[in-house]
């Protein structure tokens, strides 16, 4: 079922691991219709204006409410800053996106990270996998894998590694 809907483009201030986000929210009618009861993050696909995306998103933020976080790929080509509308057009994306062969076969390496990975959620798996995979360089893949992966073996969620690969940058 698709389902359209208007939408604002807005950013998140200070908001832990979420801060400097750009995203639309997602009226609460439209979540409950494309996947009723569900309070955990699932993945969508339509358009956005006339952009057309898949594999998306949408994140709980509490009581019920979800946001689609809008990248910077996916702003550009909307051509809009934050402040601007858009017309989003939704449904369950039901495709099942591969995990990267590279992290899979690094992680025979470390059997700790191995079995922290294993146990996430398969939409948790796939957030790792789609970070690594969207390195423009093999340089950077290769390094994004090392850092799950020690992550993952120090017991890091996601965010944690995120902002400890960051405060490495500005100390640096």
């Amino acid at each position: 079922m698709k389902l359209a809907f208007k939408a604002t483009l807005e950013k998140f201030g200070s908001m832990g691991e979420k801060t400097g986000w750009t995203y639309i929210a997602i009226p609460p009618g439209v979540s409950r219709k494309l996947s009723p009861e569900n309070k955990k993050s699932f993945r969508v696909k339509g358009t956005l204006d006339s952009y057309a995306i898949n594999g998306v998103a949408l994140i709980p933020i509490g009581e019920g409410n979800f946001i689609m976080p809008v990248n910077g790929v996916m702003r550009k080509a909307l051509k809009k800053v934050v402040g601007a509308s858009v017309e989003a057009t939704l449904e369950i994306d039901t495709a099942t996106i591969p995990i990267s062969a590279e992290l899979l076969e690094c992680l025979t390496d470390e059997p700790k990270a191995q079995k922290i990975f294993t146990a996430l959620l398969p939409s948790h798996q796939q957030y790792y996998s789609k970070w690594i995979e969207s390195a423009k360089t093999e340089a950077t893949k290769t390094k994004r894998i090392g850092i799950v992966i020690n992550g993952l073996a120090r017991g890091l969620d996601f965010g944690a590694m995120f902002r400890e690969e960051r405060d490495k940058k500005i100390i640096r």
